[in-house]
């Protein structure tokens, strides 16, 4: 695919997906998820050859939302939630479902839709200057992309209701010292901080991919159900060439 709001490289079984859309800082349009969609089918196939996934953004941010620019100005009103309907819980759902761990790299601020690329990544490293903000208050909206699913879980219901109804910045330390976030770096350092954990996680182990997938499905199980799940992981783990 001739990607032109994103980039995609992949070297060293490491796939850098980076939002590029700088002028509006990396806000999403429909297009953008589109290709966003189509890269991560092309790097979740066995062939590609991909053990990790790093996502970052171009410029001096991660990504600013949705970008309501980017609505169409003619014809009938399209319903606010309807492309995350048919865009955005397709390409969340493909995340999930990776079978290799994703980092998040984050550049700059992460608003909106783009906080939730963020957080829902195994390993999310911040630049110091970064922040993250639960926008929708401020435009009489809701938060989506999975943030009221992520962030009670992550942090807490007070928190979470905080962030949403308050619609403050949070700092990069201060997400760290929440639980959002698992290391702030100085801005220099931070593709080399990412790449580093990248390079650990891609060379590890094919378990990594089912300790991924047992930690989301945990979500959902009762006990007994994770019990059962972890026997049939182990068991697809116990038969792979890394445990040999």
């Amino acid at each position: 695919m001739d990607y032109k709001t994103i980039t995609l490289s992949i070297e060293n079984k490491i796939a850098v997906l980076t939002l590029n859309a700088p002028d509006v800082l990396n806000a999403l349009s429909g297009p953008m998820v589109e290709e966003i969609s189509a890269a991560l089918t092309a790097v979740g196939k066995p062939d590609s050859g991909v053990r990790c996934l790093v996502m970052t953004g171009a410029g001096r941010a991660f990504c600013a939302g949705a970008n309501l620019q980017a609505r169409p100005a003619a014809g009938a009103p399209v319903p606010a939630g309807h492309i995350l309907e048919t865009h955005y819980a397709p390409v969340l759902n493909k995340i999930r479902l990776l079978p290799f761990p994703f980092v998040s790299a984050v550049n700059g601020p992460a608003v909106g839709v783009g906080m939730s690329f963020a957080i829902m990544a195994d390993m999310v490293v911040a630049a110091k200057s970064a922040y993250f903000l639960q926008a929708f208050a401020n435009i009489g909206l809701i938060p989506d992309g999975g943030a009221t699913w992520f962030l009670p879980r992550m942090i807490g219901w007070g928190r979470a209701a905080e962030l949403s109804l308050m619609a403050e910045r949070l700092s990069a330390e201060k997400a760290e010292s929440w639980g959002l976030v698992n290391r702030v770096v100085d801005d220099a350092d931070l593709m080399a901080e990412a790449m580093k954990i990248a390079t650990k996680l891609a060379n590890g182990p094919m378990s990594l991919g089912l300790i991924r997938k047992a930690y989301w499905e945990s979500q959902t199980n009762s006990f007994n159900e994770q019990l059962q799940l972890e026997a049939t992981l182990q068991m697809q783990a116990g038969a792979s060439r890394d445990n040999r």
